[in-house]
């Protein structure tokens, strides 16, 4: 596993830094599980954005590790 998101970190980078990073990379699938209720409610939200539920997982996952320039 790479230490790339690791070492971005401890550089000290701004927001837009650590959005650039995370967005930038080859798309793979992933498998999780989730409570089917979870999901449900996270589709709906999807719909009600105009997204799909893949995108809206990755918006939410990029907004929280974005946090971590401010």
């Amino acid at each position: 596993m790479s230490d790339g998101y690791k070492e971005l970190i401890k550089s000290n980078p701004d927001e837009t830094e650590i959005r650039s990073f995370l967005v930038n990379g080859d798309q793979v699938s992933v498998t999780l599980r989730i409570p089917d209720t979870l999901r449900d409610a996270a589709k709906e939200e999807a719909a009600l954005r105009g997204m799909s539920f893949s995108a809206f997982v990755r918006t939410c996952m990029i907004e929280e590790l974005a946090k971590k320039g401010q």
